[in-house]
């Protein structure tokens, strides 16, 4: 899988989904609410071949809602439509997204007919405890039975993941994490808590029985994760909503909506690296830190503040970054010269 395909994507908000998740509102997130047909996907590769450079891969991916729990005869009408294009040469390959409790034999034999590519499977926590205050109406053994199915069927698989739900603590967020790494998806998809109008969630949260996982919260326990994954060979493919007209005007009434909070996460995770190789350093030192290219901006974090807060803590009279001829890869390794 490539994470540099172009997305076409065609949204089927809260279609077939059979519970409500204290967190869901897919009108809100997506930004629509009227239900995808066969003419959506049609026109949605249409507006791509417009823009799109010729040679790079394309990807139809139908977000949004539980695909495979719809009615057969509503995921054939789109995945027909999609299956033309596929074998026109229109588009690469197909994904869809869906829910762990959704999938079956019958599900995935369909699927492989029409050709789709990528399952991706909203796991959210593998903590039964947060997965009931959530409403999931599934459990973490549902999403380890639905990973192996369709990674069994030869798809490839993605996982979503959700940190700050009700009754998740730092701690049952990383070991979502573990559990998920050992189900060896292809990437995965990080999603910090927001709290979005007009859902049980935002009233709980007006309540006062649920407490903001706010963006500081996400950054905190998302450094903790990312690295988790990157150690696994794992691509974190996207951290956080992507943003919408609707959420930035108002509708994410609070918790972890940040444009750029995959930025906040790689910059914190520099920090905690040179937070490792600084300790045990004298007061007084004058410091470098060698990262990669490109990585300068993130290890000194927004208005230089992981630079103020490296000083202040260990006493340094001087603190540079040097950047590295080269990427040096995703690790953001570091090194120190006195």
């Amino acid at each position: 899988m490539s994470a540099r395909a172009h997305i076409l994507p065609v949204f089927v908000p809260h279609l077939g989904c059979p519970h409500a998740c204290v967190f869901c509102n897919q009108r809100r997130i997506s930004g629509t609410q009227r239900l995808a047909t066969a003419e959506d996907v049609k026109n949605s590769i249409a507006q791509a071949a417009a823009f799109l450079p010729e040679g790079e891969k394309r990807q139809l991916a139908f977000y949004g809602g539980s695909f495979t729990a719809i009615p057969a005869r509503e995921q054939e009408a789109l995945l027909a439509a999609a299956k033309q294009a596929l074998d026109r040469g229109e588009i690469d390959a197909i994904r869809l997204s869906t829910r762990p409790d959704a999938i079956d034999d019958t599900v995935l034999r369909r699927l492989r007919f029409y050709g789709v590519e990528t399952v991706e499977l909203g796991a959210q926590s593998m903590d039964d405890t947060v997965l009931r205050l959530s409403g999931r109406g599934h459990t973490a053994a549902a999403v380890e039975r639905a990973s192996r199915q369709i990674k069994a069927a030869g798809f490839q698989l993605i996982l979503q993941m959700m940190t700050g739900l009700p009754g998740a603590t730092d701690e049952t967020d990383v070991e979502t994490a573990r559990r998920l790494i050992a189900l060896g998806p292809d990437g995965v998809r990080i999603y910090p808590t927001v709290i979005v109008k007009d859902t049980a969630l935002y009233e709980s949260f007006r309540a006062g029985t649920y407490r903001e996982h706010t963006v500081e919260d996400a950054v905190r326990v998302c450094a903790k994760i990312v690295p988790l994954f990157e150690a696994a060979g794992i691509p974190v493919i996207r951290l956080g909503l992507n943003p919408t007209e609707e959420l930035s005007g108002g509708a994410a009434a609070g918790g972890a909506y940040h444009p750029a909070l995959g930025e906040l996460v790689k910059s914190r995770v520099l920090l905690e690296k040179a937070r490792e190789l600084l300790e045990g350093v004298e007061p007084g030192s004058r410091v470098r830190l060698t990262v990669g290219r490109g990585r300068t901006s993130q290890m000194a974090g927004q208005h230089r503040e992981n630079l103020r807060r490296l000083r202040e803590e260990f006493g340094l009279a001087e603190i540079k970054i040097r950047e590295k001829s080269e990427a040096d890869g995703e690790n953001m390794s570091l090194s120190i010269e006195m």
